[in-house]
């Protein structure tokens, strides 16, 4: 089977004076029914990346979501710096390299900023389900996602080289690939649907090929 590596949140652990990396385990599932082995990454200083990268020789890459991104709101207690930056190492080394990617909430936020796009604070999308429209009639998506997110990419905010595949009501970008990279962003989570969506399955097997 093919290799996938999976980035990690940062949970603070205080009972244990410990910063821990930490990863759902619905994702294992997840990966698996795509048809990759999960390999979750530790959240490493930016310069043992590339060494990183060449010991696992993935196949495919998906930044998970959880954390703020610091650079947004360093105040915030669930931001987690040392994840922002080794996370923007990887997708540099991944882009150079041509290794397909998926950004998941925060790895899709994560994406559009690196590229040099932005982000808008946006409110009412934290636990809750709304709807979704896909850009291009070919693309099949669900039509209804959860949500868990307090910042969104308006049409405005979408970096150059990405492409929006869905939005939601207002017109936010729910979902983007990029113009020429095996490059996807999603904003909703599809290891947290049950039973798996197979829509996402197939959305996500796609954009890794």
């Amino acid at each position: 089977m093919k290799r996938i590596g999976i980035t990690q949140r940062v949970e603070c652990v205080k009972s244990y004076s410990e910063r821990r990396d930490c990863l759902d385990q619905r994702w294992t599932t997840f990966v698996t029914e795509l048809g990759y082995i999960p390999l979750p990454l530790p959240n490493i200083i930016p310069d043992q990346v590339s060494k990183l990268l060449d010991a696992l020789n993935l196949d495919a890459l998906l930044f998970s979501g959880g954390n703020s991104i610091a650079s947004l709101d360093p105040s915030a207690s669930n931001a987690a710096p040392e994840r922002d930056v080794f996370e923007s190492a990887l997708l540099g080394e991944a882009l150079e390299r041509n290794i397909p990617v998926v950004g998941i909430c925060r790895g899709m936020q994560m994406i559009n900023l690196f590229m040099g796009g932005k982000l808008t604070p946006i409110s009412g999308h934290v636990a809750v389900r709304h709807s979704i429209s896909s850009v291009d009639a070919h693309d099949h998506l669900p039509g209804m996602i959860n949500s868990y997110h307090n910042w969104s990419i308006s049409p405005e905010g979408l970096a150059n080289g990405l492409k929006p595949i869905a939005v939601d009501c207002d017109g936010n970008i729910e979902a983007f690939k990029h113009v020429e990279k095996s490059l996807l962003g999603i904003m909703w989570h599809p290891e947290r649907e049950a039973p798996f969506d197979p829509l996402d399955i197939e959305l996500i097997k796609r954009s890794l090929l």
